[in-house]
């Protein structure tokens, strides 16, 4: 791992992972124009058919948690160099349900619910680009609060070394703890034979945009030491904010 600028450097403040298994399911359902989703009306509608169903696989005991967000903004990344040479398609998903599950065992078992199948068939049938992935918490700054009215973060990583990723990532978390305030954050760790384009994911949120936006569009310091930490690394960054549509707990 290469250190850039290690004097803006602080350490992250992390807990110890939980036993949670996760499943994400997310599409590309309508496009972007520039930094903001497009085909906004398509969107909604498929988020409300997804909250929908997610009330009936909640009902499930091995479910804790199902919760459906739709696309509000892309702030600045890295690495779209880094997948194009990879030949990876970008992460463009304006809409994902992530499904809490008690273990990751439990989780890999529900992929065949009828009610997760129904989520998969009907995000299919609008999206143009369907992802999923099995996933353990594998850091954590605090548990994320999903019934908050918070702006949510998924980041979509990858990284050829997986090593090297989850370093960069733990490396750069105390930046966002200091200058955003980030309040909390659950690392999506891909199971074994799961990620393929997404080497992590990470899932956060902030209580309000003004929290962590101009931090991110103005501090110098989000280029020089965090996007140049990922830069100097072969880290590929791919954040998306996204608003809450539904959270159903089991």
């Amino acid at each position: 791992m290469e250190i850039v600028n290690d004097r803006l450097a602080a350490p992250a403040k992390l807990v110890s992972p939980n036993g949670n298994g996760y499943l994400l399911l997310a599409g590309e359902v309508g496009g972007w124009l520039g930094l903001l989703p497009t085909r906004r009306r398509r969107t909604r509608r498929t988020a409300a058919r997804l909250a929908a169903v997610a009330h009936r696989l909640a009902a499930d005991p091995a479910v804790e948690q199902v919760t459906v967000f739709r696309a509000a903004f892309r702030p600045p990344g890295e690495g779209r160099e880094i997948l194009d040479r990879r030949g990876l398609r970008h992460a463009r998903y304006d809409v994902v349900v992530l499904v809490r599950a008690g273990t990751p065992d439990a989780a890999v078992g529900l992929r065949q619910h009828p009610a997760m199948r129904e989520l998969v068939t009907t995000l299919t049938g609008s999206a143009h680009r369907v992802h999923e992935l099995a996933a353990r918490n594998g850091a954590r700054i605090a548990e994320v609060d999903a019934d908050a009215d918070h702006a949510f973060l998924f980041n979509y990583f990858y990284a050829d070394d997986p090593d090297v990723l989850l370093g960069v990532w733990e490396y750069t978390a105390g930046w966002f703890q200091r200058k955003t305030s980030l309040p909390n954050s659950t690392l999506l760790q891909p199971l074994d034979g799961e990620g393929g384009e997404h080497g992590i994911i990470n899932y956060a949120s902030w209580p309000t945009w003004r929290t962590f936006l101009p931090s991110l569009l103005l501090r110098p310091s989000f280029r020089s030491f965090v996007l140049a930490n990922f830069r100097a690394n072969g880290v590929a960054a791919q954040p998306v904010i996204y608003r809450r549509v539904a959270n159903v707990t089991g």
